[in-house]
């Protein structure tokens, strides 16, 4: 929802107070709601206007509260989408990882995909690729789960930032 100027506002208002007695009331406003696609249950209008109608002034504060409740959900949807995508990109990441695709990331295959990432050249690296998931794994079964590989990539990250 885009923020309106006041004057815009107030020609809402007009239309919306059908008798012209300067105050919109429960009805009119559940009709602008309805209208936008929003539905609210008459008492729950009620107690968040707090009054049977209002005036001008109360409803620009009734606008800027619905403004500011969007716009909150709307970023809530948005951080819920990056983590969501974030999520995603990090179980592709485990996959490059996880060779045999049981949903573990052994010192073997660790070496084997970061020797193809030309990121290790030593052959000998078995014990510093153990050593790097031994940091890491909370559950010291010597493998790393998607959970502990996770936490890893955003320690990393944190790292780095």
């Amino acid at each position: 929802m885009y923020p309106l100027t006041t004057y815009h506002l107030h020609q809402i208002f007009d239309e919306l107070d059908r008798n012209k007695d300067g105050l919109v009331s429960i009805d009119e406003l559940m009709s602008l709601l309805e209208r936008l696609g929003l539905h609210a249950k008459r008492a729950e209008l009620e107690l968040l206007v707090g009054d049977k109608a209002l005036n001008f002034f109360d409803f620009l504060f009734f606008y800027q509260t619905l403004n500011n409740i969007i716009v909150q959900e709307n970023r809530d949807q948005i951080k819920e989408r990056d983590h969501q995508i974030a999520e995603d990109d990090l179980r592709k990441a485990f996959g490059v990882f996880d060779l045999n695709g049981d949903g573990f990331i052994s010192g073997e295959e660790l070496q084997i995909a970061l020797g193809r990432l030309g990121l290790w050249d030593d052959k000998s690296c078995g014990q510093d690729c153990m050593q790097m998931i031994g940091v890491y794994d909370t559950n010291s079964d010597g493998l790393l789960d998607f959970e502990e590989f996770k936490e890893m990539m955003s320690m990393d990250f944190l790292e780095s930032s």
